[in-house]
Formats: C-alpha cells, sequence, structure tokens
C-alpha cells in the first residue's frame, strides 16, 4: 500500500506546545506513526552515520494510507489544524507526499533510538545496540506500521504510573495496544494474565510480535481486534488506555464492567487543557484519583475504582 506524508509545517512562539496540540489532531486519524521534527534538537553522540538530519523547520509528519478514506481524512485534518491555528496564533502550511509502505518502514527507522523513558524500563529498537544497566528493564520494539514507539510523553507517562502502581501478579488491559509496548511494560513488571486490543488489525500483529521478540508466553498474553472495551470479558485488576480525552470519557463509562473492585485505571493522551474534564468524570464515578504526572502538555492519570 502506498501512503501519503502529511506534513504540518509551523511557526509559533511556543513551538512544542503547538507541535504536541498538532499532533493530538493526527492521533484522532489512526495514522502510521507520527513524527515531530524539532529543528533545535541536537543529535545523540552516539548517533550513526545513518542518522536524519537536523530538520530545517518545525513539522509534525504522520502517514495517511491512500485508500478511499484519503480525501475525507485530508479535508478534516486541515479544517481541524485550521481551527486550532485561528485559535493559538499558529502559522502552518500543510504538505503532502506519496511514499510507499517499505520506503516509510526504512525512513521511520533513522528517527528511533534507544531511550529510558521510566525509572527503569527502557525502550530499545530492535535493529539498535544497547547495554543496559544493572536496573534496568529493556524493551525491544519494532513499531513496524504501527503506531507506538514508546517516545512520546503520553507513553513515558503511561509507563511512569505502571512503574509505580502496578502490583507483581495484576491481571492488565491494554485498549488500544498499538505496538503493545505497555503490555511489554506490565509483563516485565511482574504482571499476570495479559490482554491488549486494537481497532487496527496491522497493530494486533506488530504487538503479537514485539510480544515474542521479548519472550512473553503466549498463555498468559492475548490479543484481539476491536474497539474500545467491546471485545473483553470478565475483569482486570488493572486497565491503561493512552488514547485520546473524548475517546477516554465514552470508555469510562465502561470501564466499571472490565475493572475490579479497588482496579487501577490508567488513561494518557490527555492535553492539559482537557484534565479536568476527565479527572472530573473519574471522580463523579468514585474513583480515588491516586496520581497525575505531566509532561511536555500531555497529561496521565491513575485513579482506583471504589472497594
Amino acid at each position: 500500500m502506498n501512503y501519503i506524508e502529511t506534513r504540518v509545517t509551523f511557526d509559533h512562539p511556543e513551538p512544542e506546545t503547538a507541535g504536541d496540540l498538532i499532533a493530538g489532531i493526527f492521533f484522532g486519524f489512526d495514522l502510521q506513526g507520527v513524527v515531530v521534527e524539532d529543528p533545535k534538537l541536537e543529535p545523540e553522540e552516539e548517533w550513526a552515520e545513518d542518522a536524519v538530519a537536523r530538520p530545517a523547520a518545525h513539522a509534525v509528519v504522520g502517514y495517511l494510507p491512500e485508500d478511499e478514506r484519503l480525501d475525507g481524512r485530508r479535508l478534516r485534518l486541515e479544517e481541524e489544524v485550521g481551527r486550532l491555528g485561528n485559535h493559538i496564533g499558529l502559522v502552518y502550511r500543510v504538505s503532502y507526499r506519496q511514499v510507499d509502505e517499505q520506503d516509510w518502514a526504512e525512513s521511520w527507522k533513522a528517527f528511533f533510538w534507544p531511550q529510558k523513558i521510566g525509572k527503569r524500563i527502557v525502550v530499545k529498537p530492535s535493529w539498535r545496540d544497547y547495554t543496559a544497566g544493572p536496573d534496568e528493564i529493556v524493551l525491544e520494539l519494532d513499531p513496524g506500521m504501527a503506531f507506538g514507539t514508546g517516545t512520546h510523553p503520553t507513553t513515558a507517562l503511561c509507563v511512569q504510573l505502571i512503574e509505580r502502581h502496578l502490583k507483581s501478579g495484576d491481571s492488565f488491559l491494554d485498549i488500544g495496544t498499538g505496538s503493545g509496548i505497555l503490555m511489554l511494560a506490565a509483563a516485565k513488571l511482574g504482571a499476570g494474565r495479559l490482554c491488549g486490543g486494537d481497532r487496527d488489525g496491522t497493530a494486533v500483529r506488530v504487538a503479537a510480535e514485539n510480544l515474542r521478540r521479548n519472550g512473553v508466553d503466549r498463555r498468559c498474553a492475548g490479543l484481539v481486534q476491536g474497539s474500545l472495551a467491546e471485545p473483553f470479558q470478565g475483569r482486570f485488576d488493572a486497565v491503561a488506555a493512552n488514547i485520546l480525552t473524548h475517546i477516554i470519557i465514552d470508555l469510562l463509562n465502561d470501564i466499571p464492567r472490565i475493572l475490579k473492585d479497588n482496579g487501577l485505571f490508567i488513561c494518557s493522551g490527555i492535553i492539559d487543557p482537557n484534565r479536568e474534564l476527565v479527572a472530573g468524570k473519574m471522580r463523579d464515578m468514585g474513583f480515588a484519583l491516586v496520581e497525575i504526572r505531566q509532561k511536555e502538555g500531555w497529561v496521565a492519570i491513575a485513579g482506583r475504582t471504589p472497594v
């Protein structure tokens, strides 16, 4: 399949915040990977000769499948970026370029390097070398055509909350699993039964391969294709959802069915202005909020259901 590289080049006094807001729009379109380009970002000293050159301008780049949905998605994306531009005074330009799947998959690898995203957890691309420290937990990952390298703040925040609050032996469900990174983190931290789901069949296949690559026992981990909590039966000790605010709000209505009493719910993908929308609904439902974390304008919330 061919993909359309969709690039929003922009100028704003607060480029990190603007970039995250634009990326949030991209994430709502099931785009196959999202890259935030920052011309001020210094490459790591150990980057090899195949590292990408420093970008010329601030930009957010995503990839749209060239299928029957393309025209509608392009129009909607341009409308949403336009509304954001009017709201925050963003100067921007949207451009498109056709790439095939193999070219995308190879070029994406140039952006992905080992990175420590939690107190102990390091995400390592399968094609990079990394020597782990004595207390580090390494997750070997190949995102393929599924979003989820673990380097975005929303994922890092989720991983940090899983590190702090997941108990050994807890059953764990990841809704919108992407490349499976949250399932991998939970498995490495001692979770018992693991389940994950994504409406994108490609993500399900990629997550299954990443679980296999990291030695997770197939008998303890299940993956399904489906929408939000709909495919899952039974109740879990912990549920994570790294998605978007409006989807989390809807998902919360189904959480009591799948989360045990005193169960842990971790949600991320929330931009800071929407923090209280999610936290307020969780409180109204009886959740005890145990921790709220913020990074680069993104928020993740951990709460427990009533006993």
